[in-house]
């Protein structure tokens, strides 16, 4: 993998090639012939698995974007985690208020900002075709890749429910007969270490196999000014993950079997105590981003390891498919909730930075995580003008987590509360989908699929935290049981061999979630089960139509599409609120519109352009719906009773605007060398942080970016580049803590760095 190679294979965007061939048609004409002459470099056919089975991304009627493995690559040369891929496709946004082990996906403003360990996610993960349903699950770092689909809009007829915004693929690179593989170092600010890498080849004339490693490390990049303290600095981290696949090929029969492991000893996302300046959006003056000054210990731990089947038969007409998947995760995640020292009330030098009230520590973790999946699928081979797959799929989940409060103002932070919640997840589906030609130029697609999804719930207070109104006691039960039909219906329309035109309607689903955080329930939660609280299931129905095609000779791609969305019973969360209380709840309804943009281009045969775009117009609509409100910031909304009236709000963390822009020119320099020269940017606009508006708690816009100043020989083999990620030390508040103080998180910083690549 090189970056030569992504002159020739990165998707890629276009907007002035576009442009130039639209409004200066002569130029745009004088270029085409001029690249007929020099037989012009064209972009590969990208294939895709949206719908289970290998297509063309033009033929498939979903809003689809792609990474690349060279662009991934690049993206993640800076040893960042899995939201290095926020903004980089349309409509497309990751955060985290755990650091590196617990992202929060949302795609078209739909998502989830609940921080508990079984919180359901209306974006689903899936990974070398078996779901991650864990929120922990779902940070595996981003190695030997073949490529990322996101796929936006309800996808439960082939993916299952919590699907309803959409689905986020990972297929990781496959063995082959064929030697090969790939080594990458990289070194960096804050003595920041990036290395993978794969070897691979045949075992047998039937076996064939691959292996993946990845191990990243910094040191701490912030001090802690406040001693003693039980830790000197923060923001430092350790991380290794290895993937081993055997593959088996007969005569009729395929196998592909998968091990992969993770473990991460590192920071838990620091928070900062009263960075941000009342009545504003803005730092404090004199914010320093390098320092910090806390009296909580802060550290995150996390092991993961899992395993799969693929089973593939030909049988004739039909091949049959059986994927087995088993994945566990344990983990345990610390911080110092207040973000700062002390608390006023211990008198004046004691407390800091700021007003702090109270002091707040925490941790969370996963003592015992168990998730295993089954699928069979039967899927039509060569019928002509009717293809179809149909098939069943299992799921059982099994997950306990413990949660402690500690007493920070205490000599050795001792345990001051506990709670436990266990939950058991059986869900089974069976599901059918099939496209019919209806002619030549028009093919009808439509899908089905019945879910059952059952619950066992319970949460038990063993300790009660100080000044808290939970007592001990327990258990407390909920009980879930649903069933529902998700379906999809869609049309293409080949309006030329370059052109197709695509609609789509299809209805998404979500199970009931349950939430048993209970050591600081309000005392009217504790009244009402001890403070476990229940989202009912969530319906979406989604509209869209689009475009995809090629231009300019297959120098170019486009994708455009328009979409709009209705949510019923939307779970939401209400986090924080001056009783530091967490309460599942239902919007009646929320609705969303938008659009979303890819191009790719050749500008020339040495610059590749890429380019995306999305806008999201999202609102919850319930005009009882209000939630508590923060201790200490200006609320915009309308506060009665205490409690902000919501109607109207945009949903948590939806930008309305997300615009992500690459550029790469190669400049040969002799015989299979050339120098390059790479840039990304990645653009969204503002976003609220909580369910209420305030002043204090919507985040500014971002725009980070991205240079690699790079030399490739012998062919792309050998590389060595210097690269910048947030190159221009952007500094933005990306998250908040509302109970105690203007608490906020804020992005990474800049990092400067030097990378050697080879293949062999």
């Amino acid at each position: 993998m090189s970056l030569n190679n992504s002159a020739r294979r990165l998707p890629a965007a276009h907007p002035l090639a576009l442009a130039l061939a639209l409004l200066l048609p002569g130029v745009a004409q004088a270029q085409q012939a001029a690249a007929a002459e020099s037989e012009a470099t064209t972009l590969d056919a990208i294939e895709v698995t949206a719908q289970r089975r290998v297509e063309n991304i033009r033929d498939v009627p979903v809003s689809i974007s792609t990474l690349s493995s060279e662009k991934l690559d690049v993206l993640a040369s800076g040893g960042n985690d899995i939201r290095f891929l926020s903004a980089r496709v349309p409509s497309l946004n990751i955060e985290s208020s755990y650091g590196r082990a617990f992202p929060r996906f949302y795609i078209r403003g739909l998502g989830n900002t609940d921080f508990d360990l079984n919180a359901s996610q209306p974006v689903s993960l899936v990974y070398d075709e078996v779901v991650q349903e864990s929120p922990l699950l779902k940070g595996f770092p981003v190695f030997d890749l073949e490529r990322i689909e996101v796929l936006r809009g309800p996808q439960g007829t082939l993916f299952g429910r919590n699907t309803p915004a959409g689905v986020v693929k990972f297929e990781s690179a496959k063995p082959t007969q064929e030697f090969g593989g790939y080594g990458r170092v990289a070194y960096g600010t804050d003595n920041m270490w990036n290395v993978e890498g794969a070897v691979g080849g045949g075992l047998s004339e039937r076996w064939s196999a691959r292996a993946s490693v990845l191990f990243q490390r910094r040191d701490d990049s912030v001090t802690n000014t406040h001693q003693p303290s039980p830790v000197a600095g923060a923001e430092g981290y350790d991380e290794s993950a290895a993937r081993v696949q055997f593959l088996y090929e007969g005569d009729a029969f395929e196998g592909l079997f998968n091990l992969h492991k993770r473990h991460l000893n590192g920071t838990a996302r620091l928070f900062r105590a009263n960075i941000i300046k009342p009545g504003t959006n803005d730092f404090v003056d004199g914010f320093d981003r390098d320092q910090v000054s806390i009296d909580g210990v802060n550290f995150s731990e996390l092991d993961t390891w899992g395993g799969s089947a693929r089973l593939r038969w030909e049988l004739g007409r039909v091949n049959l498919y059986s994927i087995t998947g088993y994945e566990t995760a344990k983990s345990l995640n610390r911080g110092d909730i207040d973000g700062g020292f002390g608390a006023a009330f211990l008198g004046p030098g004691n407390s800091g930075p700021g007003f702090i009230p109270f002091a707040s520590e925490s941790a969370d973790g996963l003592p015992d995580h168990r998730q295993v999946t089954q699928e069979f699928r039967v899927e039509s081979n060569e019928w002509g003008r009717f293809d179809w797959q149909a098939g069943l799929f299992y799921f059982d989940e099994d997950i306990s987590i413990d949660s402690f409060n500690y007493d920070s103002l205490t000599p050795g932070n001792p345990r001051a509360g506990y709670a436990i919640q266990q939950q058991r997840n059986k869900a089974w589906a069976l599901f059918a989908s099939g496209d019919y030609e209806v002619s030549e130029a028009f093919t009808l697609r439509a899908g089905l699929r019945y879910t059952q999804d059952k619950k066992d719930f319970s949460a038990s207070v063993l300790e009660a935290a100080p000044f808290s109104a939970a007592p001990v006691g327990g258990p407390y039960t909920v009980h879930t049981d649903v069933n529902d039909v998700s379906w999809d219906l869609s049309g293409v329309y080949t309006l030329n061999p370059d052109i197709n035109l695509y609609a789509r309607v299809a209805k998404g689903f979500r199970a009931p979630s349950v939430q048993g955080r209970l050591l600081f329930a309000s005392a009217a939660a504790v009244a009402d089960n001890g403070g476990v609280s229940t989202a009912d299931s969530e319906e979406v129905i989604s509209y869209e139509a689009g475009i995809k095609a090629d231009l300019w000779d297959k120098r170019a791609r486009l994708g455009f599409n328009v979409f709009r969305y209705n949510v019923n019973d939307q779970q939401l969360i209400a986090v924080g609120g001056a009783t530091n209380s967490a309460i599942l709840l239902n919007a009646d309804r929320s609705t969303g519109q938008g659009f979303e943009l890819d191009l790719e281009a050749y500008v020339t045969d040495s610059l590749l352009v890429t380019f995306g775009s999305s806008y999201n117009d999202t609102e919850i609509r319930d005009r009882d719906l209000a939630v508590a409100v923060c201790a200490q910031c200006t609320v915009t909304d309308p506060v009665v009773g205490g409690l902000a009236l919501i109607n109207g709000n945009p949903l948590p963390q939806a930008p309305k605007w997300v615009h992500n822009l690459t550029a790469r020119w190669g400049i040969p320099a002799g015989d299979g060398a050339e120098f390059y020269v790479f840039t990304d940017w990645a653009y969204r606009s503002e976003v609220n942080f909580f369910l209420y508006e305030s002043k204090e708690f919507t985040g500014k816009s971002s725009l980070e970016g991205g240079l690699r100043l790079g030399y490739n020989w012998n062919h792309g083999d050998y590389g060595v580049a210097v690269f910048g990620r947030n190159i221009t030390n952007q500094a933005r508040i990306v998250g908040g803590i509302d109970f105690n103080n203007l608490t906020g998180f804020i992005n990474e910083p800049r990092t400067v760095g030097l990378e050697f690549s080879a293949r062999f």
